[in-house]
């Protein structure tokens, strides 16, 4: 499920990995696809055909996890975290999320061309003008997504 995700964190006291192997099975809903996108292929590979854990530290060199955090922590930087997010645009978030993920598909030349129409989109949005107000005006901006 971790994997799925865009932004991931684990506690210290966390061991991560894809032990499936061990039951005779592999992972399963995409797991080997995106370990590897998100760790590399030899990673992913040692993971998954040896199924074993790592702790969060090791998960966090080698990409698996955004940070580490102590265990009393975790919950209040997430939520740190995640309250930043939500004050940005919800469409240049959308955008972003889109034009990174392009990376990984398609050509290069493909990519730059949907990122220069996604910042065209962006620019003539409500939320441009809104962010763009509120830096000059020295105050947060109220995003509404449009």
């Amino acid at each position: 499920l971790a994997l799925a995700c865009d932004l991931r964190y684990a506690a210290r006291s966390a061991k991560l990995g894809q032990p499936e192997i061990n039951l005779g099975i592999i992972p399963g809903w995409g797991g080997t696809q995106r370990l590897a996108r998100v760790c590399g292929l030899g990673f992913a590979k040692e993971l998954i055909l040896t199924g074993r854990l790592v702790d969060a530290e090791e998960a966090e060199r080698r990409g698996l996890v955004n940070a580490v955090y102590d265990d009393g922590e975790l919950r209040e930087r997430v939520l740190e975290i995640a309250s930043a997010l939500a004050s940005k645009s919800p469409l240049a978030l959308a955008y972003a999320k889109e034009a990174v993920n392009l990376a990984l598909q398609g050509s290069h030349e493909a990519a730059l061309t949907q990122e220069a129409s996604f910042f065209a989109m962006l620019f003539s949005s409500e939320d441009q003008t809104e962010g763009m107000s509120a830096f000059v005006e020295k105050r947060e901006p109220r995003f509404t997504g449009r």
